[in-house]
């Protein structure tokens, strides 16, 4: 057993004719690639539909960060300019309702993010405000005056006692106690959270200092939406009297701007969001669903008088979930949607007919895993932009022409048409009682027909989520490495429709490892894996699944079990939305029935496991917490099982793999754990030293 050991990661096991010359350039996908990389981001449209501003997000290997700047692109040559770049991060273009005007949200680096606004004609720039945090849900009045947007006013926290009153001049003490009295205290990537509440301010375009509208202790958040004459906006929150605890009983509020009165527009029990007003002021379309506390629902398509009266569903028919919406014109709705794994976008009439006008989009940042996702915005006339790549190359800009999409960017092409990327397919899986499940699997480049590879099957988070055919670096650094990569979408996985994801509602893990294994079983039927060098990871979701695998089989060489859930009870106690899991995963608390929580940790089955297993979570993780991770390694150390635990410094869980080197490393350590256990024929020297 090791008690510590470093991972260093082995020479790249390729085909002959994937590998460079020695003299040559290098071809295979690197780990130095990740710093090249650029994604396209928060398209917007002009409101004529002839420019289209995105933030364009790419490898700083200075700072060792995604660095976003904004670009401007004429939608019909993909002639583009830079508009907003240098030191800091630049963000959240939207254009004036006129489209002469774009506010956006910048830093140099130095300070908190401000509101600009940028002259297109001259080029002007004007910063509009000087706040102490950033602004958030960027919104312009209709007649361009003025500029709604969301921050975070501070708060004084509960006291409890003093410290003595005597301190001597220049003594040392320690810092004042931390007195914590709300339910979430801390969010995951936002850490430990200061006192306060979000609320919404207006500001004048032209700049000066802004007003606060909304008050309480509540947090109002977006989007926000004007109505044509500026008198009200409309806007998200939770107000109710038990918010802390009922978390996700959100509704659509209408405030008056000028009495500062807030009026409830919804009132159901379940999340009611994303509302956004008719350009004529008449309707509000929305999403949301009636919560029954099932671990999944469909976020459904909503429309409504402006006064919230005439509520009704515009999609009965559609078995998919609503993940974002804008108007076009007064009498269509377009939508952003997950179907089968491909995320598509759609108009929507009134009347709830449906038509599909663009297919295809994938997420321009966080490329680590090939989740489903994307962005897009549309004009006035319905002209749409949106990001989409492929399995080879992260998401461009694109625009709806006639009769299909066009392509404006090619961000990547003149480096990455150089790589040899390694090649993904499709991979129909029957799982043991018939279901079709959804499977893709990513060859080394070079791979010869009858060749085997060693396998590694990674494994979604979620649970409730999907992978797709779209870009992910840990995969083609594992290709390159000389191993295959199966993904799948298990049942519990959304696109699918409620049912398929309701499989593993109060029963998760459970059911999905027989789709998962099935899956690795049509790899080897297909003649690419080789059934002696398995291997298995998986985050969040994939960690708790690649934990509960090692204890329910043997057939894996080794196992990385990443910000794995180990002990349901706990995670449960200690996550940063802590009344989530008991509500919406298990039936009872967790005093109320333990064993319930019991049988479905991971940590019930350490007793047998004898694989090799890797334990890795950031150190800031506060969705599944580090003291999960830490759980799972000590039982393994206590049982004797090889492990090792990886931590990486500063890292939330959605941020584990923000950072360019460390999302490198990562893999790079997994790689290194797993090539320690390979017995293939071209299994290189021993890569740990202890």
């Amino acid at each position: 057993m090791l008690a510590s050991c470093t991972l260093v990661p082995a020479p790249l096991a390729l085909a002959a004719d994937s590998a460079a010359d020695a003299d040559g350039p290098q071809r295979a996908f690197t780990p130095a690639d990740l710093f090249k990389l650029d994604g396209v981001t928060g398209p917007e449209i002009s409101p004529d539909g002839s420019h289209i501003a995105y933030v364009r997000s790419s490898g700083d290997i200075m700072t060792d960060k995604d660095v976003p700047s904004i670009w401007l692109v004429d939608a019909v040559s993909g002639e583009q300019r830079p508009l907003v770049t240098g030191p800091g991060a630049h963000f959240s273009p939207r254009w004036s309702p006129d489209g002469k005007r774009l506010a956006y949200v910048s830093s140099d680096g130095t300070g908190s993010p401000q509101l600009h606004v940028l002259w297109l004609a001259s080029g002007a720039v004007v910063k509009i405000t000087a706040l102490p945090d950033s602004p958030g849900a960027i919104a312009w009045s209709p007649d361009g005056r003025q500029i709604a947007y969301t921050m975070r006013v501070p708060g004084e926290p509960m006291k409890l006692g003093s410290q003595p009153a005597d301190r001597p001049e220049g003594a040392k003490w320690a810092e004042p106690l931390q007195v914590i009295d709300r339910v979430t205290y801390r969010f995951d990537g936002a850490g430990y959270l200061p006192a306060g509440f979000d609320h919404i301010f207006v500001v004048s375009a032209d700049g000066g200092a802004p007003r606060q509208v909304t008050f309480g202790q509540f947090d109002d958040g977006g989007p926000l939406s004007w109505t044509p004459d500026g008198k009200r906006i409309v806007f998200t929150a939770n107000r109710h009297e038990n918010w802390q605890r009922d978390i996700n009983n959100f509704e659509v509020y209408s405030l008056d701007l000028a009495s500062g009165a807030v009026t409830a527009l919804t009132t159901r029990q379940g999340p009611d969001g994303a509302a956004r007003l008719s350009p004529d002021g008449k309707h509000i379309a929305y999403t949301g669903y009636d919560d029954v506390n099932r671990s999944y629902e469909n976020n459904d398509l909503y429309v409504m008088n402006a006064d919230g009266s005439g509520v009704r569903l515009l999609t009965p028919k559609l078995d998919r979930s609503i993940d974002a919406l804008e108007w076009a014109g007064n009498g269509a709705i377009y939508v952003q949607y997950d179907d089968q794994a491909r995320t598509k976008i759609a108009r929507v009439g009134l009347d709830g007919s449906m038509k599909t006008v663009a297919e295809g989009l994938s997420p321009g940042a966080h490329f680590d895993r090939p989740y489903t996702g994307g962005a897009f915005s549309v004009s006035a006339a319905g002209k749409v932009a949106y990001t989409a790549g492929s399995a080879s190359e992260p998401a461009d800009l694109w625009v709806t022409g006639g009769g299909g999409g066009k392509r404006l960017t090619d961000l990547n092409g003149t480096w990455i048409d150089a790589k040899a990327m390694a090649p993904v397919r499709k991979l129909q899986v029957t799982a043991p009682d018939g279901r079709a499940i959804d499977a893709w699997l990513v060859t080394p480049p070079g791979l010869r027909p009858g060749q085997k590879a060693p396998l590694i099957l990674e494994i979604h988070g979620g649970p409730n989520t999907a992978y797709a055919p779209v870009f992910s670096t840990d995969y083609q650094l594992y290709a390159a490495h000389g191993y295959a990569v199966l993904y799948t979408n298990p049942r519990g996985s959304t696109s699918y429709g409620e049912e398929f994801a309701n499989l593993i509602d109060r029963a998760y893990p459970g059911t999905d490892y027989d789709d998962l294994m099935a899956a690795v079983d049509a790899v080897i039927a297909d003649g690419v894996a080789d059934p002696d060098n398995l291997f298995v990871t998986g985050g969040s979701g994939g960690g708790v699944l690649t934990a509960w695998i090692v204890g329910k089989t043997d057939r894996f060489k080794a196992a990385a079990s990443q910000k794995p859930v180990i002990n349901w009870i706990s995670e449960a106690l200690t996550m940063d939305s802590t009344p989530f899991t008991s509500r919406y995963w298990f039936d009872k608390k967790p005093w109320e029935d333990p064993m319930s929580y019991w049988k479905r940790s991971p940590l019930s089955l350490v007793g047998n496991v004898k694989t090799p297993t890797l334990v890795v979570v950031g150190a800031e993780d506060y969705r599944t917490p580090d003291s999960e991770s830490e759980q799972y390694y000590a039982a393994l150390q206590i049982r004797g099982v090889p492990t090792a635990m990886v931590k990486v410094p500063g890292a939330s869980h959605g941020g584990i793999a923000a950072r360019p080197s460390q999302s490198a490393a990562k893999a790079s350590a997994i790689l290194a754990w797993f090539d320690k256990y390979r017995t293939d024929a071209k299994k290189d020297a021993p890569l740990v030293s202890d």
